[in-house]
């Protein structure tokens, strides 16, 4: 084993060099590691912080069979890395988590949709389809997706009339449809699973989404009844069970109307993610354990940790960058800092640039209302350089 020998400690890395291998790293270091990263470019979020920083593509075989050797266990900060290439590592002889065959329900929507579905797992009524007959046949309106490479809302369409994807529908790419379902709201659950299989389920938030990119996390999530919210964890660690996931897994959820007024609200699952998630950052202060720490706590077999809350209410809020001008991103945190001294602020490096996530900030409280409207506030002057007018 690559064994770190300056410390005694396992070498982790993370391939992908972006905000989550950044925020994993600072996990890593109050367990006495630096986390490994390969990155595209020096100038990406994990590369300007971390000490052993490898610059290559994740497409590249020979860079991650490089990476790969001077680390105990590889993970990733996203889902792109092909399978094969995965499988090439493993029959090297190197531990990788989550492995490929667990990945593919993550990379995949078709494959991920057909193995929920054969898991008897709650999904929307979906269907592969090719041609505009299928999709008519199968209802309008509808939302269609593109099987791989969608994320923040890319490649998600809801379609009133085949005439608005007929062009993609031209283009040979592989696409599921699925009902539009009655939403009431979005909500997501992480469980945490280990080699070992222990695993380690947080609290069910809800998460605010702005054009296809959640803008806010809401922990606990809140009036989800208490058994709903139960069988919520307990269908994220079946799924984590099922699917054979090491890592972190994120089990987005769309909240649908009951058929009969009443009735619970029934939950059904969007999407998964194999990484440390969007909907997870409110755990670094909010959580015992934060969601970043349970990652390598489960790559490295260790013991799952506390996942209870830290506070009643946690409120996370993105920070988008804002218009071009006015005043420098150095100046609008020293005016938040004075103005919302108890909101703790997480930015990731990056150039700002209009729409781009460049951060985000965490409330914690007693009051969820008070929470929202901290963290608002907070966002706000972080992006446009202003206080958020009432």
């Amino acid at each position: 084993m690559p064994m770190d020998t300056r410390t005694g400690l396992p070498v982790v890395g993370m391939i992908g060099g972006g905000q989550l291998a950044r925020m994993t790293h600072q996990a890593a270091i109050a367990l006495g590691q630096s986390l490994r990263v390969l990155a595209n470019d020096v100038d990406e979020s994990a590369a300007l912080v971390a000490a052993d920083v490898q610059l290559g593509s994740h497409t590249d075989l020979d860079a991650l069979r490089t990476f790969a050797k001077s680390c105990d266990v590889v993970t990733f900060d996203h889902e792109h890395v092909p399978g094969e290439h995965i499988r090439a590592l493993v029959a090297a002889g190197h531990k990788v988590f989550p492995g490929a065959d667990a990945l593919q329900y993550a990379q995949d929507k078709h494959l991920m949709r057909r193995r929920l579905s054969e898991l008897g797992a709650p999904v929307p009524r979906w269907a592969p389809i090719a041609t505009a007959e299928e999709l008519v046949a199968f209802g309008l309106p509808a939302v269609v997706k593109t099987a791989r490479g969608g994320y923040d809302g890319r490649g998600v369409f809801v379609v009133n009339d085949v005439e608005e994807i007929i062009d993609l529908l031209a283009s040979g790419a592989e696409l599921i449809v699925e009902e539009k379902v009655a939403l009431r709201r979005e909500l997501a659950v992480q469980v945490a699973r280990s080699p070992y299989g222990q695993v380690a389920v947080y609290p069910v938030v809800e998460t605010v989404q702005q054009d296809g990119i959640c803008v806010e996390v809401l922990a606990p999530a809140p009036g989800l009844p208490e058994d709903v919210a139960v069988g919520a964890q307990e269908l994220a660690i079946r799924i984590a069970n099922e699917l054979g996931v090491v890592g972190l897994l994120a089990v987005e959820l769309f909240e649908v109307a009951p058929d009969t007024p009443g009735e619970a609200p029934r939950l059904v699952i969007n999407e998964l993610a194999m990484r440390p998630h969007n909907s997870g950052h409110w755990t670094i202060e909010g959580a015992r354990t934060s969601q970043f720490e349970q990652h390598l706590r489960a790559v490295l077999d260790y013991p799952m940790g506390d996942t209870s809350l830290a506070a009643p209410a946690v409120v996370m809020a993105n920070v988008l960058g804002g218009p071009d001008g006015g005043m420098s991103i150095d100046e609008r945190l020293h005016h938040l800092m004075a103005a919302e001294p108890g909101v703790k602020v997480h930015l990731y490096g990056k150039q700002t640039r209009p729409g781009r996530k460049i951060g985000h900030v965490t409330a914690l409280g007693d009051d969820l209302a008070d929470c929202r409207a901290r963290a608002a506030r907070a966002g706000h002057w972080l992006t446009y350089g202003k206080a958020l007018e009432s």
